[in-house]
């Protein structure tokens, strides 16, 4: 896809602050993998680039450990076990919908967006309570959230719903509170990790703008025929 001045300064620039970032903290070699990836995977998708895919792979494998070593293992299942195989999926999926100028994007209705909304209320009590029986488990219902707010994300954006990027900013915002809780009981790389999670705030709050800017308010979820291209 070719992209326009605003994507192409948005992804440079978002890329400058990960690694001026890292560069200023002297943040170690593997934290710092974990941002750069973590950034180029989100600002490609953002944009409508396939190839944010292959970022992310490694970036869930080596963001899984430091989750681990945070006592956050919902957050270390729903990397291994759940965005490992749906990156890999997703990258084929996206190339099969690529048009001549982009992915080509959907839309879904309003009750179709509430019954997702409730779904995803249930999944959280759920996880969380039986995420209550790991030992050294942290805030549980929080981990619970991200874990379901982020597996209804990754779905939508397997399939190329503008809607995922609602689900991002709120999956973004609890993380974050996430890893401010485990930076108040001293966990391990935790200011690397807020700072990463603020940039994909940011970023999803782009990608809800660019994709809803370009997508038709028509382009329901089963109206394939008046999908479009992100320009």
């Amino acid at each position: 896809m070719k992209l326009n001045s605003t994507d192409s300064y948005w992804f440079l620039g978002l890329t400058a602050l990960a690694l001026g970032y890292c560069l200023l903290t002297k943040t170690a070699l593997f934290e710092s993998s974990v941002i750069v990836t973590g950034i180029l995977c989100v600002a490609l998708i953002a944009i409508g680039r396939k190839e944010g895919y292959l970022f992310g792979l490694y970036n869930c494998a080596a963001y899984a450990w430091i989750a681990y070593e945070n006592g956050l293992f919902g957050e270390v299942l729903l990397n291994l076990l759940f965005y490992l195989p749906t990156g890999v999926i997703g990258f084929f999926m996206w190339r099969k919908r690529e048009g001549g100028k982009g992915v080509l994007m959907r839309r879904l209705s309003w009750p179709t967006l509430v019954k997702i909304m409730g779904s995803v209320l249930l999944f959280v009590l759920i996880l969380g309570f039986l995420l209550t029986f790991f030992k050294g488990q942290k805030n549980p219902f929080l981990d619970a959230t991200t874990n379901a707010v982020g597996i209804c994300a990754t779905f939508l954006m397997m399939y190329r719903y503008a809607e995922q990027w609602i689900f991002y900013i709120l999956l973004n915002c609890i993380t974050i509170a996430l890893w401010v809780l485990r930076y108040i009981d001293q966990g391990t790389e935790v200011d690397s990790m807020i700072f990463m999670w603020v940039l994909f705030l940011a970023n999803s709050i782009f990608g809800y703008v660019t994709w809803s800017r370009n997508t038709s308010p028509n382009a329901f979820e089963n109206d394939y025929e008046k999908r479009i291209d992100l320009r």
